[in-house]
């Protein structure tokens, strides 16, 4: 990175990160837009890693007391070598389980998904076409399983959804809403489990960022563009959340979708 960011360009970008890693609007959609319409420099794999890690403390933070008993009943269920132990091990053992897609084909496939798929078309389509379908699932869905009602089948059916979130602009938290409401799960639980489940692959992904740059180092941002990166997108995210939660049975999956097809249509006018 030949130019280090300046501290409101790290704001912005931070704050974008926030935000979208858990709205189901594509994250990679609006990093995409950035280049586009500004000509700032690439933030670099350091700035990254920072905003992965503060989303990741405060999704983290947010859910501590279910993270704690979900520890807690995992080593029972170990300790006691039965999955019946205790129904909150059996959700972590289902969160821990429906990672395992997204994580094999994520690195079996990263080369071409960096190459071949990170384009500005492909992730216009995907933010229309799973925008269209979260829609869908919105309004076909039952929605009436509760978060007592999740099985084993259930998370291993969104996990294997999770993975088509590798395509750029298809947005993680979108797609395991989608799936958990086809479902049949309420919106909340729909969304609370999305967000359980992103703890892991957070932390996958920025362990990957890391990895990435170790291996091939580079000018980092300066530290204090670092430091906001990290406070911002870890206060951002975790508002998020909050509100989204709050907010998500009042309003339904309907204004973002709106959002995703114009992000979408913008994104494809600006290349064609």
């Amino acid at each position: 990175m030949s130019d280090s960011i300046t501290w409101l360009q790290a704001t912005i970008l931070a704050f974008i990160q926030g935000i979208t890693e858990f709205l189901p609007i594509s994250s990679s959609g609006h990093l995409a837009l950035v280049p586009l319409v500004s000509t700032w420099p690439d933030q670099g794999l350091a700035f990254d890693c920072v905003v992965h890690l503060g989303t990741l403390t405060a999704v983290v933070y947010y859910f501590r007391d279910d993270l704690l008993k979900m520890g807690i009943g995992w080593g029972q269920t170990i300790s006691r070598r039965s999955w019946h132990a205790s129904r909150d091990g059996q959700m972590a053992w289902m969160i821990l389980f429906a990672t395992i897609p997204a994580g094999i084909i994520g690195l079996t496939l990263k080369g071409f998904i960096e190459s071949d798929l990170r384009t500005v078309v492909v992730i216009g389509w995907a933010s229309i076409g799973f925008g269209l379908l979260l829609l869908l699932a919105d309004n076909i869905g039952t929605q009436r399983r509760e978060d007592k009602d999740w099985r084993l089948h259930d998370a291993l059916i969104v996990g294997l959804l999770q993975a088509l979130a590798l395509i750029p602009g298809t947005s993680r938290s979108g797609i395991t809403m989608t799936g958990a409401l086809l479902l049949g799960f309420t919106r909340e639980s729909a969304a609370k489990f999305s967000f359980l489940l992103s703890i892991p692959v957070i932390f996958l992904a920025g362990g990957l960022k890391v990895i990435d740059w170790i291996q091939a180092p580079e000018q980092a941002a300066g530290l204090g563009a670092l430091v906001i990166g990290f406070i911002v997108s870890a206060a951002s995210a975790y508002i998020c959340i909050h509100y989204f939660l709050k907010y998500l049975n009042k309003i339904g999956m309907g204004p973002f979708v709106i959002y995703r097809v114009i992000l979408g249509s913008i994104l494809l006018w600006m290349v064609w």
